[in-house]
């Protein structure tokens, strides 16, 4: 999932996120930040389910609350990420603490000056002393414009670490083999495809459809060629997904040798299609082994394909497909079957 927003957007997301932040009992860093940048934002529909239902409580979210919603619903961003942006976004707030303490100060300093004239100016013959009110005016607006400044710098410093941590974010959404999305970003992007289908459950073509391919013989491919040889008809199989997914479908690689493409706005006879036209490219390449430039090795898979049914559960749609794809496996492999 890529944050696509504009800067005046973000800062909305921001100003709407930081209440939240202070609200409940996590700390102010980056994991609690991205986090309810992605609530308010409305982006991340899960997440904002699981929130909701922890907040039904009336409960402040703890520390452990937070980074078990960003575990499970985000991303994972290594140590030495999650170190170095939390260190930037702690800076950040501190400089803004300090400007702000500062303009505060020398705002009460300046209505204490008030203070003290409006006393003066009620004895007999007082004057009132400009030189003192002058100089508190002076020091009251370069603490306010100090202010403004920090303010400023920090917007484009926090819109800089926003776009760190979407990068940290996207590559921990994509499998570092075949660059495909994976096993995490496709469960979201399934989570959010059935939450908006829900107007058309009665229009069967409107109903998403889910393709789980397996390479066929995996293992005795890696024990005759090798691991490396093992990753490269990975690749290739990822390849071709890459090269037949379009628009909203997400094609990732599910786990090993196993694959799955989810078509949002594709009927089940289109979904056919497209799972023997990628079978039956597959079929017809040739994978060169290392080594040896001429050596070429025959690859196949095996699909099965289903669509949704209205109301069912997530599980039980992956299910029925992972069953129609084990189907085309007992049926002797290199072939597509449909879900009952």
């Amino acid at each position: 999932m890529k944050y696509n927003h504009t800067k005046v957007e973000s800062a909305e997301y921001l100003r709407l996120a930081l209440p939240h932040m202070s609200k409940h009992d996590a700390p102010l860093n980056p994991i609690s930040y991205a986090v309810w940048y992605e609530y308010v934002s409305g982006m991340n529909h899960a997440l904002k389910v699981a929130i909701d239902t922890l907040l039904v409580r009336n409960m402040p979210l703890t520390t452990d609350d937070i980074q078990s919603l960003f575990n499970r619903h985000i991303a994972d961003i290594d140590s030495d990420t999650v170190a170095a942006i939390s260190e930037q976004f702690q800076r950040i707030l501190g400089g803004i603490s300090t400007s702000t303490g500062e303009a505060a100060k020398e705002a009460d300093q300046f209505g204490k000056t008030l203070l003290d004239i409006e006393k003066n100016s009620a004895l007999p013959g007082a004057t009132i002393d400009l030189k003192t009110l002058i100089k508190s005016t002076q020091a009251m607006h370069a603490a306010t414009v100090a202010l403004q400044t920090k303010l400023t710098e920090s917007q484009s410093e926090i819109a800089a670490l926003r776009e760190e941590v979407s990068r940290a974010r996207d590559a921990s959404m994509m499998d570092a083999l075949t660059g495909l999305n994976n096993r995490r970003s496709f469960d979201q992007s399934l989570a959010k495809c059935l939450a908006e289908i829900k107007n058309e459950k009665n229009d069967p073509d409107k109903l998403p459809c889910l393709l789980m391919c397996d390479i066929d013989h995996f293992k005795l491919v890696n024990d005759s060629y090798g691991h490396l040889f093992g990753d490269r008809v990975i690749r290739a199989v990822a390849n071709v997904l890459t090269a037949n997914v379009k628009g909203q479908d997400t094609a990732a690689r599910y786990g090993g040798e196993e694959f799955v493409v989810l078509l949002p706005d594709t009927p089940l006879e289109g979904a056919h299609i497209l799972a023997e036209k990628i079978r039956r490219t597959i079929e017809l390449g040739r994978i060169k082994k290392g080594g040896n430039e001429d050596a070429t090795t025959k690859v196949t898979i095996s699909l099965g394909v289903a669509r949704y049914m209205p109301d069912e559960t997530v599980s039980s749609f992956i299910e029925r497909t992972d069953k129609a794809l084990y189907k085309a496996k007992r049926a002797g492999r290199n072939q597509v079957c449909l879900a009952t």
